[in-house]
Formats: C-alpha cells, structure tokens, sequence
C-alpha cells in the first residue's frame, strides 16, 4: 500500500527510524483524519491524505468532525494515479460507446471502492457528461468489488490502475477509458477518456502527507526533504511505472495550492451531480 512504501521511505530517510503504519479505516478516511488532527502537533504523528479526505468529504458528509484547510499542516504530495472504468468481457461491450449503449437499454451497476473516493467521482463524472443513470455500488473493501466484478455480480467498476492491471493483462477484465488526456504507459491498450470522446470524466487518486495544524517548520521541511528524494531514486520510480503510479512532490505551499484547486473543484461536482455520502 501506499502508506506502507510512505513509511519505508520516511524510514530509510531518517536513519532507520521505525515509522509504523495505524490503519484506521472508515468514513473514506475521515476517521484517520480526525485522528490526526486531535494529535499534538510533535512531528510524531502525520496523516496519509488523499482526495477523499481532503477534497470530497468536506462536500460529501454533513457531520464532518474536521476541517481540511484550517486543522492540518501541508507537508508534500506524495503521488498520483489514474482510474480505469472495467468490465467482465463476458458483459458484451468492448468500447465505452458500446457500453453506453448497453446502459441506454438496461440498468448496469457501476462500483467504486467507497464512498468519495475516485471511483465514486469517475461514475459522478460518467452520468454527468452523459446522462445515462447508472447504479452506483459503493463497497467498504475494493477488494471484495473486484471480486464481484469477476463473479459477475456487478456489470463494471472505477479503480485504480494497480489494482485492475493484472486482471486486464490476465484477460480477466477489460479496460475501456482511463482518466487523462492520454493513454498510460501501464496499460498502453487502454483508450484514454478523452479519445473515448469523454473528457470531462477526469480524475485522478493522490495520496500526500499533512500534520496537525501547528507542526513546527523544521518538522515539516525535514518530512519534505526525505520524501522528495525518496520520489527522485530509480527504484521508486521503476515501482511507479509498473503500477501506473506518478510521483508528485514539492513544496508544501505547492500541496496547501493544490489541495485548494482540488477542494473547490470537487465541491463543484458533487453539487452538480447531486452525490451523497449513501452513495
């Protein structure tokens, strides 16, 4: 997992430090962001962000115990990936337009791994540009959707490029538009969004790391510099390309810009698409 590739490189850069990984799962994130933003803000505690927890859930979840922008210290984006729309071969389409066909004559149930998450925007973004209703199944587990994909118990789902790969090179699945304005090279088959004459269906997944509001600056720069350098070593990036993964980096005045451009576009799209946190 990401957080666990995180904590190896905070580990190996900061002399062999033991930085354990405390999954705390639920809400989309929400209740490890609330964790951390209780913490004292000593360095000793950060938070695996991501666009869920600070960029959709804000918009998506009434009772939202935290606020993004104001109880957090923005310390680097970590990197990014696309998503990929996949079905069984066995449901028929082989394109995006023959699956919209298909999903102008029957009901298709589209999965996600959650609410708010990438998944759940990608099938926002699909009905939006198309206006085709489709069942949106939000599952707690992405694991357990992608077997039900293969089971064929769902007819598709939005996931993350790692996480489909094997299936679609096995022949298990089948790629029919990946975020972005091009193909990726992990999947180079796969048409891109755009060429499938969507290009408002846009989103990718990003992980970065914040702290509690307050954490002192040399904390931050020290988590800034390991993480940066960690992004540049061949090896990380080997292990990117394999699983369709970019690095981001920065400043943290580059992710506080982003995470703002970020807050207010989803805010836009969960409005317009009238998403709600039962999915």
């Amino acid at each position: 997992s990401t957080g666990r590739l995180v904590a190896a490189q905070l580990s190996r850069g900061l002399g062999g430090v033991a930085v354990p990984v405390d999954n705390r799962a639920g809400a989309g994130g929400s209740i490890a962001a609330l964790h951390v933003a209780q913490q004292p803000p000593d360095g000793a505690t950060l938070l695996l962000s991501t666009i869920g927890t600070h960029a959709v859930n804000p918009h998506l979840m009434r009772d939202l115990q935290y606020d993004p922008m104001r109880e957090f210290a923005p310390v680097v984006a970590h990197s990014r990936t696309r998503i990929l729309l996949v079905v069984r071969p066995q449901l028929g389409p082989r394109t995006m337009g023959e699956f919209l066909d298909l999903a102008r004559t029957r009901s298709v149930s589209v999965a996600s791994p959650g609410t708010g998450t990438t998944g759940h925007l990608g099938h926002a973004l699909l009905t939006t540009a198309t206006g085709i209703e489709m069942l949106h199944a939000p599952y707690r587990d992405g694991g357990r959707a992608v077997t039900d994909l293969l089971s064929g118990r769902i007819d598709a789902m939005f996931y993350h490029t790692q996480f489909v790969r094997p299936h679609i090179e096995a022949g298990a699945m089948l790629g029919l538009g990946i975020t972005g304005s091009g193909r990726s090279e992990a999947l180079p088959d796969v048409p891109s969004m755009a060429e499938a004459g969507l290009p408002q269906v846009d989103v990718v997944g990003w992980w970065a790391l914040h702290g509690p509001a307050g954490l002192p600056a040399p904390v931050v720069a020290r988590v800034n510099g390991v993480l940066n350098a960690a992004l540049r070593e061949p090896e990380t990036l080997a292990a990117f390309a394999r699983s369709g993964v970019e690095p981001m980096g920065g400043t943290p005045a580059d992710l506080a810009a982003f995470v703002r451009r970020e807050h207010e576009r989803w805010g836009e799209v969960v409005r317009r698409a009238r998403m709600t946190a039962d999915g």
